[in-house]
Order: structure tokens, then C-alpha cells, then sequence
């Protein structure tokens, strides 16, 4: 168990966790754009296989005076069925095979055929040809795994003969909102918090790879954690709690994974906001534990929530792109504090109500500048993250 781990760390622990645990599947070409590749597409051929005309005109063999007998027409999606002696041509359309014998193609606005013979300047070897394998080799690389599958790409894998790729599964995820306090419609009462969290959870799963499965509110007992956190791991591959991270007297998640076997990977991340965020093991599935108060929870999704999804969908690791702070900020001296704000020509401002129980702050924003410990002056280096 790794616990208070730096937050930079965090993201390395579950980079190497789920490195080796290749699920993939396959994927019709029309839903493949926005999946990420799980094997390296190849060229199986040649492309094109056969070398073809570039524009409508005639295929033209070899003849020094510029004329040429018309003998026969290549159409594309056939097989030529003649064979070019000197002297001799056949029409041809674009995309269409070059006969055995032609030398290049005459564009049909370059020249003009009269009682079947075409006259035209003699066109240079090779002229208005695509050669076969132009476009690639037989065994090139075209496009390596973990590729972000553009409309472009899937093109191409049409134009190489695929029906299908191999691309990552989408995690399957459920949530658990944690807290009798918690009150999932209408206007909350006395003692009682509207969930702020849950109705975001969807997007930000579907934003990070994944597809939620549903979300679930569950009563503050240990039994109630133990029966549905059970539950949600039999038909999720991650699991994502919110609440009951901490130590106080109703938070009960550490006892439930210990109850249910599950190993705890990271147990805090040294930040601010977000500190009591956790993820546990349970074999070849994961819980993800954030905590209870709204920004810290999302603090929690962008630390360890989106390496997660990132490892578990073949993605990269992204780290925060550098930046200026245009005002001096406070952070903890042995923690690194991520604040709500917005990036304006390579300077961060933050953005007002940034406690972690507030959202209102960050709605106004788009991203965290990601603070040292200690903070930074006016004009210092910090961090940017945007936010999905």
C-alpha cells in the first residue's frame, strides 16, 4: 500500500498497475472513430495493389510520332483484358488498372481522337500513373497502437480490406454515493447535502473512456458497503465511490475492502484539495474512492481516476503543460495544491470560491493550475491541467 504518495507518483503507481492488463475487442469500422487502437494496423498489401490511372484519358504505350491507335477501353473495378503493343492505346478511366504494355496515361483534355487514331504530345514516362504501393508496402506501419482512431484512419483501414479493428474495451463503471446526509433530488434539508457529484460522474466516465453503468446510493453501515460495493464489482470493472474515504466515525470504505479482499494501491495522495482519495484492487478490477466534498472529489478524478481510465483504455499519461502564475498562491509545505482557474495567454488566474466543498469556482473555470509545495510567487512556474 502506497499512503500520502506524491501526486506526480500516484499516476506512475497505476500506469505500472494496469500496464500488463490488456483487455480489447473488436469494433465494426462505422464505431471505431474515437476508440483507441489496441494493436498496430499493418498493411497487408500493397496500396494501391495494382498500379492505376490518375485521370480519365488513354493508356498509352510507346511511339515517337505522338499518335496512337485506339484499340479498347480499361473501366475501373476490372481486370484489362488487352495488352499495349508500340502504338497502340485504350481508354482509360481514373482508378482504373494500366494494362500490360501502357506507359503512361494522356489526360482526355489533352488530346483528341479522330477515325480511331489519338493524337497528342507525347507524354513522359510514367505521366498521370499511380504506381502500385504508392501509398504504402506490403507490412508498413501505418498506425501504431494507442492511437486516438481518427475518421481518417478508419478510412484507411477500409481502403486496406478491414471489416474491424482491434480497439480497447470501454470500462464498464458503476457508482456508490456514500452519506445518509446525502439527498439525490428536490431541495435539501437541515443537515442534509444535495449530491453534486453523481449527476456529473456519466460524463466525466464517457470524457475518460469508459461507460457508466449506473449510479447508486447506499446507507452509511459497513454492511451496506460490504453488500454493495460486492454487488457493483461483479458487473463493473471499475468501481467509483464517493464519501467514507476518510477516518471519521461513518466512514467505512477501508473496512469494506478489507472485508471483500481488495488491495489498496494508493491510500491518500499528498494534495490539496482531494488528500483521502484512494484505489483499491480487487484482481482485474479496480475501486476508486473519492472523497465526499465536490472539487475535492474531482481533484481525486483528475489524480487518479484518469491515469486509471488512460491505463486501462491504452492512453498515454498526460502531464500538466507549463505555465505562469499571475498571482502569488499558498499551498501546503509538503503538498502540491491543485487551484481552479483559467489559462490567458500562458498565465493563470484563479478563479474565487475555491473551497473543496464549493463548485461554483470551478464551473467558472477550465482547468487547475497544479502548485508546488509551498506555493509560488507572482510570475512563478506552476502547472496546468485543463479539465476534459
Amino acid at each position: 500500500m502506497n499512503a500520502n504518495v506524491p501526486r506526480w507518483q500516484a499516476a506512475r503507481l497505476l500506469a505500472r498497475e494496469v500496464s500488463e492488463l490488456e483487455h480489447w475487442e473488436t469494433c465494426a469500422l462505422s464505431q471505431s472513430p474515437g476508440r483507441v487502437l489496441a494493436k498496430a494496423v499493418v498493411a497487408p498489401y500493397a496500396l494501391p495493389r495494382d498500379a492505376t490511372s490518375a485521370m480519365d484519358g488513354w493508356a498509352v504505350a510507346t511511339k515517337p510520332d505522338g499518335s496512337w491507335e485506339v484499340i479498347g477501353q480499361v473501366l475501373a473495378g476490372g481486370v484489362p483484358e488487352v495488352e499495349l503493343g508500340s502504338g497502340q492505346a485504350v481508354v482509360i478511366a481514373t482508378g482504373a488498372v494500366i494494362p500490360n504494355g501502357a506507359v503512361a496515361v494522356v489526360r482526355s483534355e489533352d488530346g483528341t481522337v479522330t477515325g480511331g487514331l489519338l493524337r497528342a504530345d507525347i507524354p513522359e514516362s510514367g505521366q498521370h500513373v499511380r504506381p502500385a504501393g504508392e501509398e504504402c508496402a506490403p507490412g508498413e506501419l501505418l498506425i501504431p497502437a494507442g492511437t486516438d482512431l481518427s475518421p481518417v484512419q478508419v478510412g484507411l483501414c477500409a481502403a486496406l480490406g478491414f471489416d474491424e479493428l482491434p480497439v480497447y474495451a470501454r470500462p464498464a463503471t458503476h457508482a456508490l454515493v456514500f452519506g445518509d446526509e446525502v439527498r439525490r433530488k428536490g431541495t435539501p434539508g437541515i443537515g442534509e447535502v444535495r449530491d453534486a457529484i453523481g449527476p456529473q460522474l456519466p460524463s466525466w466516465v464517457t470524457s475518460f473512456g469508459g461507460t457508466m453503468t449506473g449510479v447508486e446510493y447506499v446507507p452509511d453501515t459497513l454492511e451496506d458497503h460490504i453488500d454493495a460495493i460486492k454487488q457493483a464489482l461483479t458487473g463493473a470493472r471499475v468501481v467509483i465511490t464517493t464519501g467514507g474515504t476518510a477516518a471519521g466515525p461513518r466512514d467505512h470504505l477501508h473496512r469494506a475492502i478489507e472485508a471483500l479482499g481488495g488491495r489498496l494501491v494508493v491510500d491518500s495522495v499528498a494534495v490539496r484539495p482531494g488528500h483521502p482519495m484512494l484505489l483499491a484492487h480487487f484482481r482485474d478490477r479496480y475501486l476508486l474512492g473519492l472523497p465526499g466534498n465536490p472539487q475535492s472529489a474531482l481533484v481525486a478524478l483528475l489524480t487518479l481516476g484518469d491515469p486509471l481510465y488512460r491505463g486501462l483504455t491504452g492512453r498515454d499519461m498526460v502531464e500538466p503543460t507549463p505555465a505562469r502564475s499571475g498571482v502569488a498562491l499558498a499551498a501546503p509545505a509538503t503538498e502540491d495544491r491543485l487551484v481552479a482557474g483559467n489559462l490567458l495567454e500562458g498565465t493563470f488566474r484563479p478563479a474565487a470560491q475555491l473551497g473543496s466543498a464549493m463548485l461554483r469556482g470551478l464551473a467558472e473555470s477550465t482547468g487547475f493550475a497544479v502548485l508546488p509545495p509551498g506555493g509560488v510567487a507572482t510570475g512563478e512556474a506552476v502547472g496546468w491541467l485543463p479539465l476534459p
